[in-house]
């Protein structure tokens, strides 16, 4: 499998004004008591190791102790603006348990860790720089996947609640040998899927470490589910196959279980049930989709070189003369979502904006 290579370094694009009106109108740019370089200004920090000793690229930080108060409740606030309405009241029971800063990757993200004294139950939540394509890969997963998600945006600050799950990398090394047949066959039916998904909506870069797998328990059985974690390479990259996780080396042994599990016409019916879904979110969110392609189609959020060169290989993957005419990403993406509901067989078409 040849190795897909990522721009090593993804600018950070600003929130447009028309972008934050669209977040205003959907209760997402709601103000909050403190920014992400507020965060920068710790004092020092630890390496925080997991359970077998190995780095985990993230640091614990410490503040002064003048600021800590402060920046402590402010997190505090924070978190009940996300999960509550910005209700006070708990706010005694609520403890900042650690502050954690990543140092490798595009978002540099804090993650906080937040304890309800009372219980011992902890959540977490991560605080970013504002990037306009981040933010539409998040608004585009709420929409066009199984799951909701909740976040918010101020200014030039990014709250995003934690997505629960085992890490791909962690749970295809650890855990994925020991499955069982029907379990990988579940897997590898969700991972089918999963690469469909991404593939339709411009969701890039998704190594196995930038998805999680979530186990449900049945009353029977475990149900398996792949989650999109990282949204930071939403419609940037030229490169297509960049939007299908099948061909990146780090997902080999999904695409080796797909292939030994499945025949072709099975893959193709599970395409087609992805698409088909698909097609019914995009109808049951029409106007705020269409909300959101009029935003995004007047965005920069790529570099020409990558728009023409995606434009090109979507031409080439589907021979649509409409692709040819796209000058942001915006438009590849509207193009796509049109064409995948006009090309659809038994659905009617849907026209956006």
């Amino acid at each position: 499998m040849k190795d897909l290579k990522i721009s090593k370094k993804k600018p950070t694009y600003p929130v447009s004004e028309k972008l934050s009106n669209y977040l205003t109108e959907y209760n997402r740019n709601i103000e909050i008591p403190i920014f992400y370089h507020d965060l920068l200004r710790f004092q020092g920090s630890v390496v925080v190791y997991d359970e077998n000793d190995n780095d985990t690229l993230w640091i614990r930080v410490y503040y002064n102790d003048y600021e800590r108060e402060e920046i402590e409740l402010s997190l505090k606030k924070v978190y009940t603006i996300l999960h509550s309405d910005g209700n006070e009241e708990v706010h005694p029971f609520l403890s900042v348990d650690a502050i954690d800063y990543c140092t490798f990757g595009n978002s540099k993200p804090f993650r906080i860790k937040i304890r309800n004294i009372l219980n011992d139950n902890y959540t977490y939540f991560y605080i970013k720089t504002a990037d306009a394509s981040r933010i539409y890969g998040l608004e585009l997963e709420h929409m066009l996947s199984p799951y909701n998600l909740n976040f918010l945006v101020y200014r030039d600050t990014l709250i995003e609640e934690h997505i629960a799950g085992i890490p791909g990398d962690v749970f295809i090394k650890d855990m994925l040998p020991s499955c069982n047949k029907s379990e990988k066959a579940q897997i590898a039916k969700e991972f089918v899927k999963f690469n469909e998904r991404c593939m339709i909506r411009l969701l890039g870069d998704m190594r196995s470490y930038n998805y999680v797998i979530v186990p449900t328990h049945d009353f029977d059985h475990v149900v398996y589910k792949i989650r999109a974690i990282d949204f930071d390479q939403q419609s940037y990259e030229g490169k297509f196959n960049i939007y299908r996780p099948q061909f990146f080396k780090e997902n080999l042994e999904m695409v080796q279980m797909v292939s030994q599990t499945f025949q072709k016409l099975s893959i193709a019916q599970y395409k087609t049930e992805e698409r088909s879904i698909l097609v019914k979110r995009l109808k049951s969110f029409h106007d705020r989709i269409e909300s959101l392609l009029s935003c995004m189609k007047v965005d920069t959020i790529s570099t020409k070189q990558h728009i023409e060169m995606l434009r090109s290989d979507i031409f080439r993957y589907s021979k649509d003369e409409k692709f040819n005419n796209c000058n942001s990403m915006g438009q590849i993406l509207k193009c796509g979502l049109e064409f995948l509901t006009t090309n659809y067989e038994n659905v009617n078409p849907l026209k956006l904006g």
